[in-house]
């Protein structure tokens, strides 16, 4: 959690320098999420989320070098610089990306899950959105398929309280929780709180179960909070959430600070532990961005390739029907 708390941190010093293009979807304060859930996942599970997705870029094992050098728009970076903050992916690790489309991606992890049913393989894919996409046409489409098929798929919504500038109770319509709507669809839901890792990973685990041994699906409500707007561009950040407010959950619901404080009550950690992570974190971060801002930009003939996979492999494509492209 610190290395992504780090990592935000310095990202936006890069932001505010000038040195990123695009945008900017902070994950500071939602820490607790990316690490507790996708921490119990195994060789067969997968990961797909949305724009805000550099925590768990980080949590399924990224590098902050790669990350942080698509961030920048560079070479190095995960996807080679074309993507940006909203599209890191590591196929090796099972992470699907970022999706900047609203709501995009809970199709995506649907099409996982079906796979891995249609495969025989005992996974899951773990597909998450905001609270501001639970109003997509797509998701209910896709949690219609989920539970018609019976597929193994956990959508992970993480409730930071606003839609954008909205705030929950003006964007959604809803009897007690978000996640109750998965009752219309006969899949089971739960609820937990963000800040409580060990109550995250026990209903996590639940969900896991219920995929991988009896391929049916899971919604997944976290209540969590994000410290920053919408995006860094988000003028109105400190507007439609009053100053007040955004303090009051720093001051007493930081997940960093509640899970250190936990962990040394327990004597699992030191003070002096703690320190050093934290120091190792924000060197790391340092490292990524100095990395980042000596590494290259893709050359401008890159913008060819990497479209149509025929294309970049004519090889591979010489016995594929006529007209046919096979996407990268």
């Amino acid at each position: 959690m610190y290395r992504i708390r780090r990592f935000e941190q310095t990202s936006l010093k890069a932001y505010n320098a000038g040195k990123m293009g695009g945008f900017l979807h902070l994950y500071t304060g939602q820490e607790s999420v990316a690490v507790a859930t996708i921490s119990l996942l195994g060789e067969n599970d997968h990961v797909v989320t949305a724009y805000r997705d550099h925590g768990h870029a980080i949590a399924v094992g990224m590098t902050m070098n790669e990350c942080m050098a698509e961030l920048f728009g560079k070479a190095t970076g995960c996807s080679k610089g074309k993507g940006g903050s909203m599209h890191l992916f590591a196929p090796d690790k099972r992470y699907w990306g970022g999706h900047g489309i609203v709501a995009g991606q809970t199709p995506l992890g649907l099409g996982i899950a079906y796979a891995l049913k249609y495969k025989g393989i005992p996974g899951c894919c773990l597909t998450y959105l905001g609270d501001g996409a639970v109003n997509q046409g797509v998701y209910h489409e896709s949690l219609n398929l989920a539970s018609l098929l019976s597929l193994p798929v956990i959508y992970i919504i993480e409730n930071n309280g606003y839609s954008m500038g909205t705030s929950l109770a003006r964007s959604s319509a809803f009897k007690q929780l978000l996640a109750q709507r998965a009752e219309g669809y006969n899949i089971c839901w739960d609820q937990c709180n963000g800040e409580n890792i060990y109550e995250v990973r026990a209903k996590t685990q639940a969900a896991i179960v219920r995929a991988r041994e009896e391929s049916r699906p899971t919604v997944l409500e976290i209540a969590t909070y994000r410290y920053y707007g919408h995006s860094v561009a988000d003028a109105n950040a400190r507007k439609y959430r009053t100053p007040e407010e955004i303090d009051h959950y720093k001051t007493y619901h930081d997940p960093l600070l509640l899970w250190q404080k936990r962990l040394i009550d327990e004597g699992i950690l030191t003070e002096e532990q703690a320190t050093a992570i934290d120091y190792e974190a924000r060197a790391e971060a340092d490292a990524a961005s100095r990395f980042a801002d000596e590494s290259p930009f893709p050359e401008e003939a890159d913008i060819f390739k990497d479209i149509y996979s025929e294309l970049d492999h004519p090889a591979e494509g010489e016995n594929a029907p006529r007209g046919t492209f096979f996407f990268n």
